[in-house]
């Protein structure tokens, strides 16, 4: 069963595998007419609704030593520096009882997890629950096991919140059991299912007797072997395959858990794979879903999907990128995009760079021009195979490889400390149907979302080059009622001093701590 990517790239990037044998001329851009000089009308209107990217709050009284989500630092994760994100919950039960001691969790020692799971948080630099631990883990520790839909921004804790339930959960108290799935784990990429099996083993290395493995795109004969792991980090065809030749025994699985599932379940392969994977699981699963956005359609989706679950959400002026200087380039044509991106590599290399086009044929295209001039970079999409996907997102990771061009197959959940700017090369659109693609905010979002983490500066360009790119960039400006700052490529000296300072002051540390910005 081949992997669906992820939503956002187009119908060509969804369903054709590039020609690896392409050559590097066949990339020939059209030409196009600059739209950036428009005046561009002050964002007055109310954004549609899920996000905002209102300024931050400083935390005033931020975790002692960071945490880390995502990706743990030996896999070039980046450590936390926890704004005070205002978190509503809907408690359901634990609302008619404010002196439950469950209600909420200020410590780790109040949680009742094990020692050997509490030295694993202490590994991992824990001290204290993030707010968004605090408010979750007491709903998702509770018994009997009680269903949870979580919105959470990245860098808040997420990952380590349902990893805690799970090693909690799981029984590994004979050989036979640590070999029985008892926990699931769904991601929409090979990568992000790669990065939570690495905090799950790091966040339970102290758990005797646990067995964590990937259920990812291999060759046939790795697909049909039997999984004996008591959690299995995966992609949904994969999981949805090895089930149905019972290769992965899920009769016993006692947690199911969705990352990103906005994406999954508002994307029709993906979603399709997840509910039929669901429909093969115990019916008294405890089933948890999380992502950094859940627009207001897929909201209810996640309801039906997760029946009777507790809901945590941010404030909308939370889901925020500040710190993220956020600005646009007015190119004269798509010609002159691949040029200033070119003039752009030794700024891409001062930290390391995430390059997002549209399709995997621009990707490789670009690969090619830039390789044959001597520039230094690799790319990474749905159309490579999986060793090859692993090598390169791990050269990425430790920074043998500076620039990383890509799909939206890397927008969402990635963790990579150093990225210190995102170039959009392409405008982030969706497919409505009817050969029509519109601007889509919510990939913006996780994409510029791939720098400035966790309270670091980052940079994130966007080039247009057409009116079509310039009305979506527009929307998205006013979806999350923000201004995007344009800079002319006409200056090339002035651009790139702005553009390296700012870099350079997120090498140097700088980030929201103590109420004000560093």
């Amino acid at each position: 069963m081949s992997e669906q990517p992820s939503a956002g790239g187009s119908l060509a990037d969804r369903i054709s595998k590039p020609e690896l044998s392409a050559q590097a001329d066949s990339f020939q851009p059209k030409s196009g007419t600059s739209w950036a000089d428009e005046v561009a009308s002050p964002a007055t209107e109310e954004p549609p609704s899920t996000a905002n990217m209102g300024e931050a709050v400083a935390s005033e009284s931020s975790v002692a030593d960071a945490q880390v989500d995502g990706a743990t630092e030996p896999f070039g994760g980046s450590q936390l520096q926890e704004p005070a994100y205002q978190v509503n919950v809907k408690l359901a039960d634990l609302q008619a009882d404010p002196n439950n001691p469950l209600y909420s969790a200020t410590s780790f020692e109040q949680l009742g997890l094990s020692e050997d799971i509490l030295k694993g948080v202490m590994s991992m630099n824990f001290r204290k629950p993030s707010k968004v631990q605090e408010r979750t883990l007491p709903l998702l520790l509770m018994n009997p096991p009680q269903n949870l839909i979580g919105q959470s921004q990245s860098g808040t804790g997420k990952t380590a919140a349902f990893v805690l339930d799970i090693l909690h959960r799981i029984d590994l108290s004979s050989e036979q059991m640590q070999k029985t799935p008892q926990a699931l784990v769904l991601a929409p990429s090979r990568e992000l299912a790669r990065q939570i099996q690495g905090v799950v083993k790091v966040m339970g290395s102290f758990v005797p007797g646990l067995i964590v493995e990937a259920a990812v795109p291999q060759d046939a004969a790795a697909r049909s072997r039997k999984i004996e792991a008591s959690v299995i980090v995966g992609t949904p065809g994969t999981t949805m395959d090895m089930i149905r030749k019972r290769s992965m025994d899920v009769r016993q699985l006692k947690v199911l858990v969705l990352d990103e599932a906005d994406n999954m379940l508002d994307q029709q392969g993906l979603g399709d794979q997840c509910i039929r994977v669901k429909s093969m699981l115990p019916k008294s699963i405890q089933i948890i879903l999380f992502s950094a956005t859940f627009p207001d359609q897929v909201i209810k989706y996640a309801q039906n999907f997760a029946p009777g679950a507790n809901q945590m959400t941010l404030q909308h002026q939370d889901l925020t990128v500040e710190g993220i200087k956020q600005i646009y380039l007015d190119c004269d044509s798509d010609q002159a995009k691949y040029d200033v991106l070119v003039k752009f590599y030794g700024l891409l290399t001062i930290g390391s760079s995430i390059i997002f086009v549209k399709t995997r044929d621009t990707a490789l295209a670009i690969e090619q021009r830039m390789t044959a001039e001597g520039h230094k970079v690799v790319s990474l999409t749905g159309g490579y195979e999986g060793a090859q996907r692993d090598v390169i997102i791990d050269s990425f990771r430790t920074g043998h490889a500076k620039v990383l061009i890509t799909t939206n197959v890397l927008a969402r959940g990635i963790d990579v400390q150093s990225v210190s700017m995102v170039i959009n090369y392409d405008v982030p659109d969706k497919f409505v149907g009817r050969g029509k693609f519109v601007a889509d905010p919510q990939t913006y979002l996780h994409r510029i979302g791939r720098t400035g983490r966790f309270g670091r500066v980052g940079v994130a360009v966007t080039f247009i080059s057409n009116r079509d790119d310039w009305e979506k960039l527009m929307e998205i400006q006013r979806y999350f009622n923000t201004e995007m700052t344009k800079v002319a490529t006409d200056d090339w000296d002035e651009l790139e001093e702005t553009v390296t300072k700012i870099i350079k002051s997120s090498r140097a540390g700088n980030n929201w701590k103590d109420g004000a910005k560093a």
